[in-house]
């Protein structure tokens, strides 16, 4: 927020500091977005700034504490399918306007170790969308941070193991201090624009992830015979996406795949049904796309999705829609013959994250 700055007189330097308020709105699924706003309000504390931490699992309204105070606000998020997760991009349409307050976004996306280089993760979309919603809103972006915190995406690999998950963090300490730092004294950081033209490059899959795929991810978790309906599960989804069905949990479309559920599972009951899901695309591939290609040609419409590329991309959006209620269908058949000790064994251990080297993820605790 515009306004003269104030100074803070510590033994031996004197740091100034631009703002009187932070406030931090976070969504986090395992906790690296919630750790990494944590260090940032730590920062803002040490500097004397009044602050609030606000955590947006299930928000139902969108309430701002008082601007009156020279207020920086920051977005912490994961990235999911190079996108702000869902809740995250409903949360900022739904925040009312603003004058010329200003913001930063950090987001966390899938960090990884190849012995001891630090491989980054791309944002796609996260950053870019997040800040044309804010600047619509009123706000003037003055910090755009990734973060390449560890992967927690139990779907497609492992958990990173604790020697590197620890490596990861220090790393990623040092560099929200220097950010945050940077940010309250009044500065302007924007690193999400180095990787730029690799973030517009997966703009396509980020946008087949948000309106497509997370709806396929979201029907790809089961629970075992191992669970005892403790709902833990239940109780801690951030967006309320799992219920209980013939007396086992049953995941809605709605499911962000934050891996919460996953990883915070004390019977490990929680799978990823790799071997389930990997039928589900042979049969769509060499199954069902065969036979509506060949409804297409019986009834004479196949000509005209060639026409041109308009044509041949509405093909490709009914294609995905009957995938998708093809899953949807499927899931519930799965879900009820799941009642059933030799399927549920099936499922299992069909199921990568059944067994002990597909390590669940524990971010560290701050």
């Amino acid at each position: 927020m515009a306004g003269k700055y104030k100074t803070i007189t510590l033994v031996k330097s004197i740091i100034t500091v631009k703002y009187d308020q932070l406030i931090i709105y976070y969504f986090s699924g395992t906790g690296n977005s919630r750790n990494a706003a944590i260090w940032i309000e730590k920062i803002a504390k040490e500097k004397g700034l009044q602050t609030h931490l606000i955590n947006i699992d299930r928000f139902k309204t969108v309430d701002v504490p008082e601007l009156s105070k020279r207020t920086l606000i920051g977005f912490c998020s994961p990235t999911h399918g190079f996108n702000m997760p869902p809740i995250v991009l409903k949360f900022l349409l739904k925040f009312p306007k603003v004058n010329n307050v200003d913001t930063f976004i950090l987001n966390t996306r899938a960090g990884m170790k190849l012995s001891k280089m630090f491989v980054p993760g791309l944002s796609g979309g996260a950053q870019l969308f997040a800040a044309f919603i804010l600047t619509l809103k009123g706000f003037r972006i003055v910090g755009m941070q990734p973060l390449d915190l560890p992967s927690n995406w139990l779907l497609l690999h492992p958990g990173l193991k604790e020697k590197v998950v620890d490596s990861i963090y220090k790393r990623c300490r040092g560099i929200v201090n220097n950010f945050a730092t940077n940010i309250l004294e009044g500065k302007r950081k924007y690193k999400a624009l180095l990787s730029l033209p690799f973030d517009i490059a997966v703009l396509p899959i980020a946008l087949a992830y948000y309106f497509i795929g997370r709806f396929f991810l979201a029907k790809t978790l089961i629970a075992t015979d191992a669970c005892n309906n403790c709902k833990i599960c239940i109780n801690q989804c951030p967006v309320k996406a799992i219920k209980m069905i013939d007396g086992r949990p049953f995941w809605l479309y709605n499911c962000e795949s934050c891996m919460r559920c996953v990883n915070s599972c004390p019977q490990r009951a929680i799978e990823t049904s790799h071997g389930w899901s990997t039928m589900l695309l042979i049969v769509s591939s060499i199954i069902i796309s065969p036979v509506l290609v060949t409804g297409l040609k019986y009834i004479g419409v196949q000509y005209w999705f060639n026409q041109s590329m308009l044509t041949r991309n509405l093909w490709s959006i009914i294609d995905a829609l009957i995938f998708l209620l093809f899953v949807f269908v499927s899931y519930r058949i799965l879900h009820f013959l799941m009642r059933y000790k030799i399927i549920n064994r099936l499922i299992a251990y069909t199921s990568l994250s059944k067994y002990k080297f597909w390590r669940r993820y524990k971010a560290p605790k701050q």
